[in-house]
């Protein structure tokens, strides 16, 4: 949000256009909701109540999210999206790990899927 703010195209910040105030609507938005699952599983935990769909939930949803929100970071960004003088890019080079690590995106659905389709 700073960088949109200071980066002025066409005579006014680049956070007045709506294409770019969207896609921060969209990351605040969904980052929020990542956010919300993770106090929701948490509050489980210390409920002493089974996370495993809850845990699976949220480890799908932020790692993705993750991904989404460093990739919209780098459009944002633009062309300083790719070099090394601003942190967006070994965020965009890092979140993909997010994906793969402690479980893919793929396991994540299949614990999810199991747990669902049990009940």
């Amino acid at each position: 949000m700073k960088y949109s703010n200071e980066r002025i195209q066409f005579g006014k910040p680049i956070s007045s256009f709506q294409a770019i105030s969207f896609k921060l609507a969209d990351m605040v938005t969904e980052i929020e909701a990542a956010e919300l699952l993770i106090q929701k599983a948490s509050n489980k935990i210390n409920n002493g109540e089974p996370v495993t769909l809850e845990s699976a939930m949220c480890k799908l949803y932020s790692s993705e999210l993750c991904v989404r929100v460093s990739n919209d970071a780098v459009q944002i960004f633009g062309g300083y999206g790719y070099i090394k003088d601003f942190p967006v890019e070994k965020f965009y080079r890092d979140s993909k790990l997010c994906t793969i690590g402690e479980g893919t995106s793929e396991i994540q659905k299949l614990v999810i899927s199991r747990k669902i389709l049990s009940k």
